[in-house]
């Protein structure tokens, strides 16, 4: 009887214990088909980009403006938030050199994740930049020349076996970073919806896009050996390569950037595609009616290709309009939201693979030094406020609306990696 009792207690304790996991896991978003889940739900995401909350977090006299950015945001129906995880070198970094790390920038981070959690905000978070704002992969190009290495470009990022370690230890880092607020690791917390890779990967050197490919393989495989939880993209902006040569015609101008959206999202270790979207730097001084044609095409094309040949998930990771550059006009700006808002719904309530979009890119008041003019300040009195909320009420309520069907089905996806 003893034994019975003991074997009794072990079984209900492995119960509890796995209702608690099952529980914890049911946080993280997953992939199922072409679709994001979240709670065995659909997960429509209407949201935002603003890479500048870990460097305001780092100050604690200005992390009212993190926690305002995620209120206002939340209030009007706004679910994720996409920013860096990456300061390398310069004024006030995260990493100051390979491995040394800035406690109080990290501290920063750590304020970030426990207020979006706070505010239900899910966050996409990008590891390092292609361009040299806040370092990106020159800085660690001249970390390993500093280091002996003999490098003469910068896309030698992506093949200099130094200059990788230096990379997976970031990687490593930013995975294993217990958050001192939360007291929860990073790679297990669900506030935390994807990685990426980079923001706007590019290797000009190499246009038939096989470094980059490899570099993909290499870094997906890496992150999902440390970190099983989350899902992870690239970064990529969307244009077309080598892979399918044929849709290169969807390319803006006759961009060579060594990128390939086909063939880079086609990797498994990689779980949903990015596109991005900027007809006013992209095109050679179109009138505003080229750009928005030029988006609605570019949008539905890469939904098309996302259901029909990835058959995964994609999240229109950035678009914007800015009022800097000639020919602007609140009516093309209001215009270009709501194309690309209006063919992510299309997608989303036909069960297709569109699974919401970013805007670029988030302020709150007091601010100006970060303008350029792309911001949004949802509590200024602009039509496109009223767009941004439309788009997440309705996505909200899909979300909704496919509820209980999710739940009749039973299936709740898979958790990446598990």
């Amino acid at each position: 009887m003893k034994n019975f009792g003991v074997i009794f207690l072990g079984i209900l304790f492995l119960v509890i214990l796995k209702g608690k996991s099952t529980k914890g896991e049911d946080e993280f978003v997953r992939v199922r088909g072409v679709q994001l889940m979240l709670k065995g739900r659909p997960f429509y995401g209407n949201g935002f980009n603003a890479y500048w909350l870990m460097y305001e977090g780092s100050d604690p006299s200005e992390r009212g403006k993190v926690s305002s950015a995620f209120q206002q945001a939340s209030s009007h129906g706004l679910s994720i938030a996409r920013t860096w995880a990456f300061s390398d070198g310069g004024y006030r970094p995260l990493q100051s050199s390979p491995g040394s790390y800035n406690e109080q920038m990290f501290q920063g981070l750590d304020f970030v994740v426990a207020e979006a959690k706070k505010y239900g905000i899910k966050l996409v978070v990008s590891f390092v930049n292609n361009y040299k704002d806040f370092g990106g992969k020159q800085q660690y190009v001249e970390w390993a020349k500093s280091h002996g290495q003999s490098l003469s470009n910068e896309d030698d990022f992506y093949t200099n076996p130094v200059v990788k370690g230096f990379y997976k230890n970031h990687i490593k880092t930013v995975l294993n970073r217990v958050n001192t607020i939360t007291g929860v690791a990073y790679k297990n917390d669900p506030t935390i919806m994807a990685w990426e890779l980079m923001n706007e990967p590019r290797c000009t050197s190499d246009p038939s896009g096989k470094t980059l490919q490899g570099w993909i393989a290499e870094m997906a495989s890496y992150v999902k050996s440390i970190d099983g939880n989350h899902l992870l993209e690239v970064g990529l902006e969307g244009f077309y390569g080598d892979s399918t040569p044929e849709k290169k015609q969807h390319n803006p101008n006759t961009f060579q950037t060594g990128t390939d959206f086909i063939a880079h999202n086609q990797l498994p270790g990689i779980d949903f595609a990015t596109v991005h979207s900027y007809p006013d730097q992209w095109l050679n001084n179109p009138s505003g009616e080229a750009q928005l044609s030029f988006v609605k095409q570019w949008v539905n094309q890469h939904i098309e290709d996302s259901q029909s040949i990835l058959k995964k998930p994609v999240l229109f990771a950035e678009f914007g309009k800015s009022y800097k550059v000639s020919g602007y006009t609140q009516r093309d700006r209001d215009e270009l939201y709501n194309i690309i808002y209006s063919a992510m719904y299309s997608s989303a309530s036909s069960g297709g693979p569109a699974s919401g979009g970013l805007f670029w890119h988030l302020l709150t008041k007091g601010m100006d030094n970060f303008r350029d003019g792309y911001e949004i300040i949802l509590d200024e009195s602009d039509s496109i406020v009223g767009i941004i909320s439309a788009q997440a009420q309705r996505m909200s309520k899909l979300r909704r609306m496919y509820g209980s069907l999710g739940k009749r089905s039973g299936n709740r996806g898979r958790v990446i990696g598990n």
